[in-house]
């Protein structure tokens, strides 16, 4: 098979991928469904975010899609993954997503292969390789940025939060209104994720499983102290204000310790990452400049175990830096 055929067929299909989504895309979901679930994720504030989002919106409409997200569902990594998108403040499905996910893991390497026309080391098995592994990982590590930097800034302002609902309640406010409060004050996330508490609640959703949804959709140790405490308070009484002033304190105290731990850190960090990443943006930059220069290491006239030598002391390279990658990283973090 030459190239053009590969190619042509890689063309073909990316175009029959296209005509199926739009294909899809053309129906319309059903009426209430579809109105109750925009109400249970979406505040009006949100609606400019949700047309920014096109391609989400478009792929949400689909009802072949929303077919297939429900077979995924029903398996428990459909129910994780879903998990980790609510807590990444994507508005995808988890079918959507492993759609993506599909996409990039195929994209790139044909993305590699027809940039090889112009430039010959695009089409070589290695980075082709490495294309591969890069679509495969691309939209994991997307999704754990969005997760990491949504939940930083949940717990940046979560303090502050909490001391606006315990004015609220010394004010003469009710739980509910001071929450509504918070909904109105406060930016995103904080003001997204009570949003949709007040608006389970409405629904019928219990005031404490609102809460427990909400301690699922964000993984902060903080917020989870909070709910507990305000749980317990709703069992046996006391005064939740002093209780919420106790803890906007000892997060503050945190969230100021592992303020002075990151700086006296960021040395020993930024060497993790130059120590893991070094290697291999050297090892690019040489194998562009010069395509021929590694073609020794991959030589079968020198083989141990039927394997290049080269082969084998590259993936025992790249083992020994992946553990001492994972060693900084792990003496760094230090938890508070």
């Amino acid at each position: 098979m030459n190239s053009l055929t590969i190619v042509v067929a890689a063309i073909a299909a990316v175009a029959i991928l296209l005509i199926a989504v739009g294909i899809a895309s053309s129906g319309r979901g059903s009426g209430v469904s579809a109105r109750l679930e925009r109400y249970a994720s979406s505040a009006k504030g949100e609606k400019k975010k949700e047309k920014s989002e096109g391609i989400a919106a478009l792929l949400a409409s689909s009802d072949a899609l929303a077919s297939i997200n429900r077979v995924v569902e029903q398996r428990d990594f459909g129910a994780n993954l879903a998990r980790e998108l609510a807590r990444a403040d994507l508005k995808l499905k988890p079918s959507e997503y492993l759609g993506i996910w599909a996409g990039t893991t195929v994209g790139l390497p044909v993305l590699s292969f027809v940039i090889g026309f112009a430039l010959p080391s695009f089409q070589s098995i290695i980075v082709l390789i490495f294309a591969l592994i890069l679509g495969f990982l691309l939209p994991r590590f997307w999704l754990g940025r969005r997760k990491s930097s949504r939940l930083n800034s949940f717990n940046k302002q979560l303090p502050d939060t909490i001391t606006l609902v315990a004015n609220a309640l010394r004010a003469g406010s009710s739980f509910l209104q001071a929450i509504e409060l918070v909904v109105r004050e406060s930016r995103p996330p904080i003001s997204t994720e009570f949003g949709r508490v007040i608006r389970e609640v409405n629904l019928g959703l219990p005031f404490d499983t609102a809460m427990e949804n909400m301690v699922r959709r964000i993984k902060s140790d903080d917020f989870e102290l909070m709910a507990t405490a305000i749980n317990i308070q709703h069992t046996v009484g006391g005064n939740l204000a002093e209780i919420l002033d106790s803890i906007a304190f000892t997060i503050r105290e945190r969230v100021r310790i592992k303020g002075e731990i990151r700086t006296l850190t960021a040395q020993q960090r930024l060497s993790g990452y130059v120590v893991g990443l070094l290697p291999f943006g050297l090892a690019g930059f040489i194998f562009l400049a010069a395509p021929t220069f590694f073609n020794p290491m991959f030589d079968a006239k020198v083989a141990i175990g039927g394997l290049p030598a080269g082969v084998i002391i590259l993936g025992f390279g790249v083992l020994m830096m992946g553990i001492g990658f994972a060693a900084i990283q792990k003496i760094v973090d230090i938890e508070v």
